[in-house]
């Protein structure tokens, strides 16, 4: 144990023999460690020297085996490209051809079926050609009407031709004018009134001058104002113009 005795330690007796021990035993370990070290210290190692031209190569080699690889590899997906546009193309002209031969199939079917209804069809012309038939009878032309050639019959004539151009008028109007101006004579002329006078004289059945039978003269009749019928249909045009109808004049017009 420590005792203090005016500020300092006293090492009891017992305290000096463990430090002695203690150093004595640090004196022989450190004494033993130094022999045993001088006996078993292992040899030197050499350095060895480092080889750069083979380690330069194995890279090299290593870089060409890598870039062989990816050749390989970009081999590999060009072919397999190839492959596919090729079976792309393969399916294309396979579907192509189908198409082709679809279409001259179909065309051949029409082609078939057109040829079979022509025949059909001209099998029925031919039954019909070959059936005996009645001559069909055409109707017979109608005989021109026959008109008397005298007052009746041109006046029957008259009327037949205006009624086709429009020209009103009726059997008794006519008639009577004609009575009224020439007593029904396809010739008679007017020498001695105004228009006379001024030489143009009233001519035919219903005493009309050259001038207004020129004017009224109906296409399909004479031109000879002493032709009845010609006269007749000019006068009753020029009447339908200025009264309406020849069967509203009943005096010289």
């Amino acid at each position: 144990m420590r005792s203090t005795h005016s500020g300092y330690t006293r090492l009891t007796k017992a305290h000096k023999f463990s430090a002695a021990a203690l150093t004595a035993a640090g004196a022989a370990a450190v004494a033993f460690g130094a022999a045993s070290h001088a006996v078993a210290a292992p040899a030197p190692v050499k350095p060895v020297a480092m080889n750069m031209e083979a380690f330069g190569q194995a890279q090299a080699a290593e870089r060409a085996d890598a870039a062989d690889k990816a050749a390989e590899q970009a081999r590999t997906e060009a072919a397999a490209a190839k492959r596919a546009a090729t079976g792309k193309a393969d399916a294309k002209v396979k579907a192509d051809a189908k198409a082709k031969a679809d279409a001259d199939a179909k065309a051949k079917a029409e082609a078939k079926a057109k040829a079979e209804a022509d025949k059909e069809r001209a099998g029925k012309q031919a039954a019909n050609r070959s059936t005996t038939r009645e001559p069909v009878q055409k109707p017979a032309a109608a005989a021109p009407k026959a008109y008397g050639d005298n007052l009746e019959g041109w006046i029957s004539q008259a009327l037949d031709i205006m009624k086709a151009k429009g020209i009103p008028a009726s059997y008794d109007g006519v008639k009577r004018n004609i009575m009224r101006e020439s007593t029904g004579n396809p010739h008679a002329i007017n020498d001695w009134d105004v228009n006379a006078v001024n030489g143009v004289p009233s001519k035919g059945l219903l005493q009309i001058i050259d001038p207004t039978f020129k004017a009224y003269h109906v296409e399909g009749t004479s031109w000879d104002i002493y032709d009845p019928v010609a006269n007749i249909v000019a006068s009753c045009n020029y009447a339908a113009d200025k009264y309406g109808s020849m069967d509203n004049v009943n005096s010289a017009y």
